[in-house]
């Protein structure tokens, strides 16, 4: 058995392949799995997302399929972009042009109410068609302008005041620490590690 991820995201495959290493499946995208489903997310929140997603890739194979959903909730814009991170301004303008027009939005913010948080929720469903979905969040504020080199996305404008920086100056091993799919991977983990044992 091996786990399928539905993302191409090489960036997100690196963090997925190193919190979820010590459960010795093979891990690969779906992508690298050859699967092309039309996925339209259409749910409410990350979490129905995530098992759309999940759903739409488990129709293909027999693997275990795992699959995240996850965005930037910034307080002062009502949780914008929320659900649509991904989507905002369009999948194809880039993130560099996201984050400038993002900080342009919070100018006249005061630091105390440029609260916000990264959410990551993630959906399995197991070979046997049942569902499990865990949710985790990375609170932060947003900063004035973009910072570091590491990460992607929104990372350079998300600040995390315990480092004192952006998360785009953490290294791969504080992130996967202290992040929201961090979190939720791991905590996924222990749900797979836990249906692995039944099965063996």
């Amino acid at each position: 058995m091996r786990i399928v991820f539905a993302t191409g995201n090489e960036g997100k495959m690196r963090e997925i392949r190193a919190i979820l290493s010590d459960l010795q499946v093979e891990i690969v995208s779906m992508k690298e799995a050859g699967i092309e489903a039309d996925i339209v997310e259409d749910g409410t929140t990350f979490e129905e997302n995530a098992v759309i997603k999940a759903k739409a890739v488990a129709a293909y194979t027999d693997d275990l399929v795992l699959a995240d959903d996850s965005g930037l909730e910034i307080d002062a814009l009502d949780k914008a972009p929320g659900i649509y991170s991904a989507r905002f301004l369009g999948e194809d303008t880039p993130y560099t042009e996201k984050n400038r027009i993002l900080i342009e939005k919070l100018a006249d913010v005061p630091p105390e109410k440029r609260t916000a948080r990264f959410v990551c929720a993630i959906a399995a469903v197991l070979p046997d068609k049942s569902v499990e979905v865990v949710r985790e969040t990375f609170e932060g504020t947003i900063g004035y302008a973009p910072e570091g080199e590491n990460g992607f996305g929104y990372d350079p404008i998300f600040q995390v005041p315990e480092c004192g920086c952006s998360s785009a100056t953490l290294s791969p091993e504080q992130k996967n620490e202290m992040s929201h799919r961090g979190k939720a991977l791991r905590a996924m983990k222990k749900v797979l590690a836990d249906y692995l044992k039944q099965q063996s």
